[in-house]
């Protein structure tokens, strides 16, 4: 692409950028198969040098991009470096912030692997391999939108890419005590993506996160099963007797005081989600309502550790004691907090068999819900369905994501968008993580309309 045209880019059609990205991607593709060769896990216990050589690169890829600011910011308790950087838009107009992130998970059982994790391959149009979509696409559709827009950036754009995201970042709590590198119009957390492939979908909300223990005691050892069983009160099933209470028959949440609503926007089908969550055939779903009701706008709890002998390990005992670890997911507007206590509330007014329960809360999250409004979210919204050629869909997710509060907590101002280059299909955290070349492709072209609709205004550019 030359520089010949407005200084902003405002005169960049998305059928020039459409063309101007074919001659970039085969250069991307190569550039991301090369990061996510990079085993660049943040967890205790795996080597942190291929951290910084993942940084490095990132650092090479933005500088091909024609970035020339770029620095670090010292967040204690963090192994990696948190990329920052800048490109200067025009004077006086709109900031927008850009992140996502360079550190991946463990790649897993390697048998559940067609090819080696970080020997990531192209696969027609897929390219597989750990990383490659969470969240290291991401990467490269950042520095590919730079490139499609180089020395014409509508806006002033900040970058943040951190190496900790995946394992309890002491970097979620940075922006809300240094809020100034963070300040911005529009905050577009790339960690997400599309509801499926094709099909253009922003993250509109994300479910909170609370933990709540539960343990019963009722005798001083274990007993015999033979000589006490019967009389003897077992507290393991005293335990399972109170869990089975926040469910009904159909499967439904019946805690009270935990918020549920219908939701409206995209989501997936029975048939898809069925394929993705691997439900074994003849078994129903859980509960009742939409997908997206159960799985985005209304409460999940599940059981996520139970203190119990494993199967090769049978006792023939009363149990004394039981410990059980409850993780409950939360409406996107409700305090966690709020609904923490009505989980403790709903088990501490239980007597399974006659007995109390010791129950106690563990760590919260608050969930999110974006504006729909905004300025950001219409530029964003126009800017993807002119590349995909499809409306925008808005969908939820039911994990949490700690960075999009403490973004909001330091820049309330500031508008908080989510979408990306992967998609619903990409298994992320699990086996033969991919993603999809013709994604990434109208991820880049996507998140170069969108800078330049927020320097232009209402007006989209179209093709």
């Amino acid at each position: 692409m030359t520089s010949q045209g407005s200084a902003d880019g405002s005169d960049l059609s998305a059928g020039m950028l459409a063309e101007s990205v074919e001659a970039e991607l085969p250069g991307l593709v190569e550039e991301l198969v090369r990061l996510a060769a990079v085993p660049s896990i943040a967890a205790e216990g795996f080597d942190p040098e291929p951290l910084f050589t993942a940084h490095d690169q990132v650092v090479d890829l933005l500088t091909a991009s024609g970035v020339t600011d770029i620095g670090r910011l010292e967040v204690p308790g963090t192994t990696a470096p948190v990329l920052s950087a800048t490109v200067p838009g025009p004077p006086g107009s709109p900031t927008v912030l850009l992140y996502t992130h360079y550190d991946v998970v463990p790649a897993g059982d390697p048998a559940l692997w067609r090819t080696p994790a970080f020997e990531p391959v192209v696969d027609g149009d897929a390219i597989i391999g750990r990383g490659v979509a969470d969240s290291k696409a991401n990467i490269i559709s950042i520095a590919g939108a730079l490139r499609l827009l180089r020395g014409r950036v509508p806006v002033t754009v900040k970058i943040i890419i951190e190496g900790h995201e995946e394992f309890g970042s002491p970097f979620d709590d940075y922006p809300k005590q240094a809020p100034e590198p963070f300040a911005a119009d529009a905050i577009v957390i790339a960690d997400v993506g599309n509801v499926r492939p094709g099909t253009p979908t922003m993250t509109v909300a994300l479910r909170g996160s609370a933990s709540v223990t539960a343990s019963a005691t009722t005798l001083g050892s274990d007993k015999h099963s033979g000589q006490y069983g019967g009389a003897a009160p077992d507290a393991r099933l005293a335990l399972m007797r109170a869990i089975s209470t926040l469910h009904d028959d159909a499967g439904d949440v019946v805690v009270p005081g935990l918020r549920r609503e219908p939701w409206t926007g995209t989501s997936y089908t029975e048939d898809e989600f069925r394929r993705l969550a691997e439900i074994v055939d003849g078994v129903p779903l859980q509960g009742t309502g939409t997908i997206g009701e159960r799985i985005w706008s209304g409460p999940a709890i599940t059981v996520i550790a139970f203190d119990a002998p494993p199967i090769d390990s049978p006792l023939n005992a009363v149990a004394s004691t039981a410990t059980a670890v409850l993780n409950l997911r939360v409406h996107p507007e409700q305090d966690a907090a709020e609904a923490q206590q009505a989980l403790i509330t709903h088990l501490r007014g239980l007597r399974p068999f006659g007995i109390e329960l010791e129950v106690t809360a563990g760590e919260t999250g608050n969930g999110f819900a974006a504006a729909l409004d905004g300025a950001g979210y219409q530029a964003a919204s126009r800017a993807l369905a002119t590349a995909w050629g499809r409306p925008t869909g808005a969908m939820a997710s039911g994990g949490s994501i700690p960075l999009a509060m403490a973004f909001q907590e330091a820049d309330p101002e500031a508008e908080i968008l989510l979408f990306g280059a992967t998609d619903g299909y990409a298994n992320i955290h699990g086996p033969n993580e991919r993603a999809l070349i013709s994604e990434i492709k109208n991820s880049i072209v996507g998140l170069a309309l969108f800078l330049i609709n927020m320097g232009t205004g209402p007006r989209s550019a179209e093709s």
